[in-house]
């Protein structure tokens, strides 16, 4: 986020390890950058299992929605399964 990036797909899936083991993230594919923070977007994309319920009202969000992909995957790694699945 400081880098004005809005990552916009946070899953298991793109959290990769590296050798030392840092956490990496992988596939910008959904990304939107140049977004300062408190900047809005409006764009419908993500993992439909990870997707912040703003997304899907389709109204405006902020990068506050990566944080919600962290949020459900903590649950999937604490409980064994997506939270509404």
């Amino acid at each position: 986020h400081s880098r004005k990036i809005i990552y916009r797909d946070v899953k298991l899936e793109n959290i990769l390890l590296d050798r030392f083991g840092h956490i990496k993230l992988v596939d910008f594919g959904l990304c939107k950058t140049n977004v300062p923070f408190g900047q809005t977007t409006v764009t419908f994309c993500g993992t439909p299992q990870y997707i912040a319920p703003e997304i899907l009202r389709m109204t405006s969000y902020t990068n506050a929605i990566d944080w919600w992909g962290v949020g459900v995957i903590m649950y999937e790694c604490l409980v064994g399964r997506l939270p509404f699945a």
